[in-house]
């Protein structure tokens, strides 16, 4: 019995299974055709790729209590007072009989800065700071604004308060102007009508990226002046 040296596509196979046929090197020497363990293990290595983590922001732990080897440190007390510098096993002792924590804040310092603190109060504070702070960034979204060279008075009008919402409300907009058929020929007066959009909107903006050209005509993106650039 000869077995064939390449494997067998079946005659109404697709494409998508002849490509699957053809690119497994490995064959099953019984029946001639590609063996289902190999694609079983790329189908499980498509599906469990390796997808990037969101990068986050972190709470910074310090070293605390007898992680602290330094033989002497400068020590700061709960009450911000000076102690200076001292042993760490007088100071770690201090922290102890006070039921508190003696953390390391600035281990590059010579002596390393420690504190005497709550260190478990400590690392609430600084996620509830955490959690304010992402809760004021404001997301900043670029809008598109869409008109034409014959766009008529009432429908810029329209465009034109909705630029200015969208601008108060502190996103970005994308302005384009799209030239079809004949309108093409008329590059001049595609970038004249844009700029003429532009000085119609009464918020105060900046322009972010200049009138220019892509594909299908023209656009520029501007975005809203803030408090200090005012």
């Amino acid at each position: 019995m000869r077995f064939p040296s390449t494997p067998h596509v079946p005659a109404k196979a697709s494409c998508q299974q002849e490509k699957n046929f053809l690119l497994i090197g490995k064959v099953c020497p019984l029946s001639g055709f590609p063996d289902r363990s190999v694609r079983t293990e790329n189908a499980i290595r498509r599906k469990f790729r390796f997808k990037p983590r969101r990068q986050e922001t972190q709470i910074q732990h310090l070293r605390t209590n007898e992680q602290i080897r330094i033989p002497r440190i400068f020590l700061i007390d709960e009450n911000e007072a000076k102690i200076g510098e001292i042993a760490t096993p007088e100071a770690l002792a201090m922290a102890k009989e006070r039921s508190l924590d003696l953390v390391e804040v600035s281990p590059k310092a010579n002596p390393p800065v420690c504190r005497i603190m709550d260190y478990g109060k400590y690392l609430y504070q600084q996620s509830k700071q955490q959690k304010v702070a992402k809760a004021k960034q404001k997301r900043v979204e670029t809008k598109g604004i869409r008109i034409g060279i014959r766009t008529d008075d009432h429908d810029l009008s329209f465009k034109k308060s909705q630029a200015e919402k969208f601008l108060r409300q502190g996103n970005k907009v994308k302005a384009e102007i799209i030239l079809r058929g004949r309108e093409k020929a008329h590059q001049d007066l595609a970038r004249e009508t844009l700029k003429g959009f532009l000085s119609k909107i009464e918020t105060p903006y900046k322009i972010e990226e200049d009138v220019k050209k892509f594909p299908a005509g023209y656009n520029v993106i501007i975005a809203p002046v803030s408090d200090n650039n005012q």
